[in-house]
């Protein structure tokens, strides 16, 4: 292991180290660094302007992380429902859209959601001749975005419990009398929790942070905590308050992977128990 956490540790640790220690300096008067130690910055990121943001940010990452989990556990257990031979074709499918770039993917549901796009256009060729709702340049329209374009994350890792799962175990619930949905809900839904845990924090955490997808499918409207990190470090020229935004939101992410951590190590202990 010695290769990779060398690797991590040069390329991403300290790094990230370094651009913290900033959040504890202040800006020059011309842009720049002063190294004069304050707590300015981190005061500054829970005025309630920058409170909002962050509010905002964690609610359409979270509704982007639910719907992803939803629509990814359902493909997943699809999946691992078909005959094995058929499994890796159909996982294949699931991640194809990852050999786009992100950009292109993102840019695609422009050209489906703007007024002159697809959608419009079916909906005009089928008879609607009315003026169609704002799709493009709303939170709609990112969440969307967010949940298409880290979807595949959430159906392979719920696909990974799943197909471990013993069918033996679903049959035997039947033929004690329980349900489907009992079956399901007490055999089948515990032992993918892990799976569920892993997909909402990737989604999450790959959402709050993200200034991508709401710069180009949002428009500009409203600001997510990613676009605001990108314009202090490129825009305002402001890297202290950039860095201390930035440990917020690090912060948070750790917090969350614990959590994650937390609930798949109790999920094992639970089935180590019972078996």
């Amino acid at each position: 292991m010695s290769p990779a956490l060398a690797w991590l540790t040069g390329f991403m640790v300290i790094p990230c180290l370094l651009v913290l220690a900033l959040a504890f300096f202040r800006r020059g008067i011309y842009g720049g660094i002063e190294y004069t130690f304050t707590l300015e910055n981190i005061a500054l990121v829970f005025d309630p302007l920058y409170a909002r943001i962050f509010l905002k940010s964690a609610g359409i990452a979270g509704l982007a992380a639910v719907l992803a989990v939803i629509l990814g556990y359902a493909a997943a257990y699809a999946i691992a429902a078909m005959p094995r031979r058929r499994q890796p074709m159909l996982l294949f499918f699931a991640v194809l859209p990852f050999w786009s770039n992100y950009l292109v993917r993102t840019y695609a549901w422009i050209v489906l959601l703007n007024r002159e796009g697809l959608i419009a256009a079916v909906a005009h060729g089928l008879g609607y001749d009315g003026e169609l709702p704002k799709l493009l340049y709303t939170e709609s329209a990112v969440v969307v975005g967010l949940v298409y374009n880290y979807l595949p994350f959430v159906i392979l890792a719920c696909y990974a419990p799943l197909s471990r799962l013993n069918p033996e175990m679903s049959e035997a619930s039947r033929d004690l009398g329980a349900s489907g949905w009992t079956t399901f809900r007490r055999v089948v839904l515990p032992v993918t929790v892990p799976g569920i845990a892993t997909g909402f924090v990737f989604v999450f955490v790959l959402s709050i942070g993200n200034f991508v997808t709401p710069a180009l499918l949002g428009g500009g409207q409203f600001q997510m905590i990613g676009n605001l990190v990108y314009a202090q470090f490129l825009t305002a020229n402001d890297w202290p308050f950039g860095a201390a935004l930035s440990m917020v939101l690090i912060a948070i992410m750790m917090g969350l992977l614990t959590l994650q951590t937390f609930a798949t190590e109790r999920a094992s202990g639970a089935r180590r128990q019972e078996t």
